[in-house]
């Protein structure tokens, strides 16, 4: 009999606490440098960056997820996926009201998925953005599936033997984790100590998934809406394989609707390689 010994079921669409974080100008802006981010009105200073979005989160964000799994599987998370829903961008100097809670846990083949909803709301309790978070726990055994999963967000197969409708070609800097990390808040020693990544069993540090996203969303508004990043209203990805310091990626997309693109970003370090697929962004 399985019993699915050591998880938290019981947390399951259960909210944390909600917590404040004041926003501010320098850090924004800090995060718009460490992400190599050409936009404007983001080195500036007068939006953050859309994927800073996860920044207020991500000590909730790994409570929520983590919480759910065996103490064991917690150093073993990776970015699966995310999905950001912007209703507005995050303006400097705001204070906002945070929380989160996992909803769904499913066994793979492979490891353990669990799925957390993320929720940002202002001042005066209107959403700012929500953030779908998939964190995939490498070689943890679940039996079958509990609570919900997240929106898809697949992509057609069959647009790969079409030309894009246009591509971005990105390379991370050798530094780009160490910078990363300060701006981000995000300490995770799988980006910072090649020692402690090896030991679990990546090749080495690999980049910040979000980081990743990051770059992909600012070659997405640099195409699309350079004069106003305010435009991107949904960013949604799924994380294939890590990517790598001083790595170049390429990110083709392909425009299917008015003001809906889908992408997939390819790595270089190994032929096939994919660190983006199933992505999708959405623009007012």
């Amino acid at each position: 009999m399985v019993t699915n010994e050591g998880f938290h079921l019981d947390l399951l669409d259960r909210w944390t606490a909600e917590t404040q974080y004041k926003v501010e100008r320098d850090q924004t802006i800090a995060y718009a440098k460490a992400t190599n981010d050409p936009v404007g009105a983001h080195l500036d200073g007068t939006y953050a960056p859309p994927v800073f979005a996860v920044v207020p989160l991500t000590v909730l964000m790994a409570d929520a997820t983590m919480g759910v799994v065996p103490d064991e599987l917690m150093m073993r998370i990776l970015h699966g996926e995310h999905d950001f829903r912007f209703h507005r961008p995050i303006v400097p100097g705001e204070v906002l009201t945070v929380r989160a809670k996992p909803i769904g846990i499913e066994g793979k083949e492979s490891g353990v998925v669990v799925t957390s909803l993320l929720e940002t709301r202002d001042s005066d309790g209107e959403l700012v953005n929500e953030q779908y978070f998939i964190g995939f726990f490498r070689g943890g055994t679940f039996e079958g599936s509990a609570g919900v999963t997240s929106p898809e967000h697949t992509f057609d197969a069959a647009l790969r033997d079409t030309e894009p409708t246009f591509t971005a070609v990105q390379t991370f800097d050798e530094n780009q984790t160490f910078r990363y990390s300060p701006a981000a808040e995000d300490p995770m020693p799988i980006h910072l100590d090649d020692d402690f990544a090896k030991a679990m069993g990546l090749p080495g540090i690999i980049i910040h998934g979000l980081c990743t996203i990051a770059f992909t969303s600012h070659a997405l508004i640099s195409e699309i809406s350079p004069q106003d990043p305010t435009r991107l209203k949904r960013l949604a990805v799924r994380m294939s394989k890590p990517a790598l310091p001083k790595e170049t990626i390429t990110s083709n997309i392909w425009k299917t609707s008015e003001g809906t693109y889908v992408f997939e970003t390819a790595g270089d370090e190994k032929p096939g390689k994919f660190v983006i697929t199933d992505g999708l962004a959405e623009f007012a």
